[in-house]
C-alpha cells in the first residue's frame, strides 16, 4: 500500500506564503495585524511556546506583544489584563499561554477574552459557534487538523472519525468540525471500554490523549487516515508512528505534522480579525 506523509511543515508554510501577502495589503490600508500573547509564571515550556509564537508572527510582518506576568499574579490582576487588551484597538488576537498556575481560576481567565479577539478558540461562547457551525476562529489545533485534510484532500463526508481525547480546546471541537463535515464521529477518552475495537473501526483516527505512543498499530484497521496531534517529551506524539505506519495510507509525523499547521492557524485567525476590523 502506497503511503502518505502528511507534512504539516509544508501545509504550514502555504498557509504562512498567503497570509505574507494579506499582511502587506493590511499595512497599505495602514494596519498591522497585532497577537498580544500572556504567560503566566516561569514554565520553560510555556517560554518556548510563547517565543515561537512572537518569531512566527515576525516573520509574516504581524506585530507580537507580549506580556510575562509573575507566577503570583492572581486571578483578578489577569482579569484587569485581558481586561485592557480587550480595549487596546491595535491588539487583534490575544492568546493566554496555558496552563496558569494553579492558583489562577484558567476558565474565567479565558472567558474575559472578547469573543472578536479570541483568536485561540478558547471561550466558551467560541465553542459554542464552532460546534454549531458559524465560528470564526475555531481553537488552533482542530483547525489545523482540518487543514491538513483540505489540503490533502482527505474525504471526509460519510466516514468514521475516532476520536481520542475530549479536552475543551481539541478533541470537543475537532469531533464538532468532522460532524459538521458529514463524518460519523466517535469521541473516545479515558472511560471508553473496548478502545481498541473502536478505533479498528475508524476511517480517520484522530489522536489527542496526551500519552505518548498510546495509540497501537495492531487498533488500525487497512487504509486508515491518522492525524497525530499529541506531542509529548522527546518528540514523541500520541500514535506508535512506525507500528501505526504498516497499517495507515496517510499519517501525520511527529515533529512535522500537526504542530506547525497549529501555529499557522494561530497566524491565520490574526490576520482574519484584523481584515474583520480593517475591511468591514
Amino acid at each position: 500500500m502506497e503511503k502518505l506523509i502528511l507534512d504539516g511543515t509544508k501545509v504550514a508554510e502555504g498557509v504562512k506564503a498567503s497570509l505574507k501577502e494579506r499582511v502587506e495589503e493590511l499595512k497599505k490600508k495602514g494596519k498591522t495585524p497585532c497577537l498580544a500573547t500572556i504567560l503566566v509564571g516561569d514554565d520553560p515550556s510555556s517560554e518556548t511556546y510563547v517565543r515561537m509564537k512572537g518569531n512566527a508572527c515576525q516573520k509574516i510582518g504581524i506585530d507580537s506583544k507580549r506580556i510575562h506576568l509573575p507566577e503570583e499574579t492572581t486571578t483578578e490582576e489577569l482579569l484587569a489584563v485581558i481586561d485592557e487588551l480587550n480595549e487596546d484597538e491595535k491588539v487583534d488576537g490575544i492568546l493566554l499561554q496555558h496552563p496558569v498556575p494553579s492558583h489562577v481560576d484558567e476558565r474565567a481567565a479565558f472567558e474575559r477574552i472578547d469573543i472578536e479577539k479570541d483568536v485561540d478558540g478558547v471561550t466558551s461562547f467560541g465553542y459554542g459557534q464552532t460546534a454549531l457551525g458559524f465560528g470564526k476562529y475555531p481553537s488552533c489545533t482542530p483547525a489545523a487538523i482540518l487543514r491538513i485534510i483540505d489540503d490533502y484532500e482527505i474525504p471526509v463526508k460519510g466516514k468514521h472519525a475516532v476520536v481520542i481525547g475530549r479536552s475543551p480546546i481539541l478533541g470537543k471541537p475537532v469531533s464538532a468540525l468532522l460532524l459538521n463535515r458529514d463524518a460519523t464521529v466517535t469521541t473516545c477518552h479515558s472511560h471508553t471500554q473496548n478502545l481498541p475495537d473502536i478505533v479498528k473501526q475508524a476511517d480517520i483516527v484522530i489522536a489527542a490523549v496526551g500519552r505518548p505512543e498510546f495509540v497501537k498499530g495492531d487498533w488500525i484497521k487497512k487504509g486508515a487516515v491518522i492525524l497525530d496531534a499529541g506531542y509529548n517529551k522527546g518528540n514523541i506524539g500520541d500514535v506508535d508512528y512506525d507500528a501505526c505506519y504498516e497499517n495507515a495510507s496517510a499519517i501525520t509525523p511527529v515533529p512535522g505534522g500537526v504542530g506547525p499547521v497549529t501555529i499557522s492557524m494561530l497566524l491565520k485567525h490574526t490576520v482574519d480579525a484584523a481584515e474583520e476590523k480593517t475591511f468591514n
